[in-house]
Order: C-alpha cells, then structure tokens, then sequence
C-alpha cells in the first residue's frame, strides 16, 4: 500500500501501531510432533551425528555451507565453534515420541529494526524427512516469530536446491526472485532464491498449519487426510489474486 506525502510523491504506508520485536529469547518451543530447543552440543551433538550418519553419501548436505563431518568430534566442534550467539540462533528439533535431537534449524539475519527474520540453516537427518515432526519444527519457528511482532519471514536458499524452493512453497512462502551470484558456497557460484511470508498472510496461514495439525487431520496409521501444500496453496491464490 502507497500513500502521498507533501510533495504528493509516493511513499509507503505509515506504520504507526507498528513496534520493533525484540530478538528471539531463544526458548523451547513445544509442539505435539516436535519441540525446538536451544542447540547444545553437549545435549544434541551425538543424537543428531548418529542420525545425520543415515545419510551415508552425504547428499543432505550438498547446499550447506559447511558438513559433511568426518566424525562426532569434528561436528561437536564445529557446533561448539559456529552454533553459539544470537544470530544465528540454533535449535536442535526433538521429535517428541522418541526424544531424540534429528534436525537442527535457525532464525538468522535477525533485524528487529525492520521487522524481518529468515528461517535457515534446516537440516533434517534421514530419521525426521518427510515426517509431521519436521513440518512442525518450521511452523513452530513462523508461529514464534510473528507472535513476537516480526513484519516478514523469509527464506532463502540456493536456486538450484529444488527440494528446499518446494518446501518454502509449501510451508506458504511466496517467491520474491532470483539474487544472481549472492554468494560463493564450497567454492561454487551461489544464486539465491528469495521467499517470503508478511503478516498480513499469517493469520490465514495459521489457521491452514491449525487444521493440518489437528489430529483429526491423520488417519490411524498417522498418515496425513488433507495435504500441507493444498491448505497453504490456497492462502497464496487467495493473496496473489487481491494483489498482495
């Protein structure tokens, strides 16, 4: 939305009920499939190494700056050294049923001045892929961040990562475009997919993730009724078509 100023030139919406958010607190965060929980490499190193260790060609961390690891010292070490501080701020993911630390994500290039946070950093072992519990961690970090007054949360990642820009898509992130040569990773060029939610879809993203996760939602088996991609796909068709 555009107003006038004085010299009627366009300028943007006055956001006078809006207050900066402070930095995550960097609490737990409980779910019924996940808990997030600040990372530890004491709590969470061994937990997460043994199942990161399923993934026997390394292929989950191709678009990662860093890993894979030669061993449970060398990643202990590099949580130690890369995983401490505010931003990024890093939470191991504890799937609820077993107790056990299967995935790692983070908020990141936290600007409360603006209102803005990127969810990165997500790695799921092989044990949490494709599970509710994985889904949950995210939404559980999107439901955090607005709650504490966030404008806008983003996700961005490597343009080729194809798995990555459909799961920004089906958590209910709109594509914003391509940064051609962001970065080099591993030696490599980077082009950087950007995506985004705003505040102005949460609230009908939230109650899309509240009827996803609501056990009615799963079969007996614990399969899924309604798809996460169909809810969400229908929150970003209803504001592409107002125009937001």
């Amino acid at each position: 939305m555009t107003a006038g100023n004085r010299l009627a030139q366009p300028v943007g919406e006055l956001l006078s009920d809006w207050r900066v958010p402070p930095y995550p607190p960097g609490k737990q965060l409980q779910g019924r499939f996940a808990r997030l929980e600040p990372l530890r490499a004491e709590l969470h190193a061994a937990s997460l190494h043994a199942a990161n260790s399923r993934d026997a060609d390394g292929r989950n961390w191709t678009y990662l700056p860093y890993g894979p690891f030669d061993g449970l010292d060398a990643y202990r070490s590099w949580m130690e050294s890369y995983c401490v501080g505010r931003d990024p701020l890093f939470y191991a993911i504890v799937e609820q049923q077993s107790s056990l630390a299967l995935g790692v994500a983070s908020y990141l290039r936290i600007t409360p001045a603006n209102g803005c946070i990127e969810l990165g950093h997500i790695h799921f072992s092989p044990p949490m892929q494709r599970t509710p519990a994985a889904s949950e961690a995210v939404i559980l970090l999107m439901k955090h961040a607005f709650e504490l007054g966030y404008r806008r949360c983003e996700w961005k990642c490597d343009a080729l990562n194809a798995p990555s820009r459909a799961a920004a898509e089906r958590f209910g992130f709109s594509f914003e475009g391509i940064f051609r040569q962001a970065a080099v990773v591993k030696g490599r060029n980077r082009d950087t997919a950007w995506y985004a939610v705003i505040d102005g879809e949460w609230p009908e993203l939230a109650a899309a993730f509240a009827r996803w996760l609501d056990p009615n939602n799963f079969d007996p088996a614990g399969q899924q009724r309604l798809t996460l991609s169909s809810l969400t796909a229908q929150v970003r068709s209803i504001h592409r078509e107002a125009g937001d």
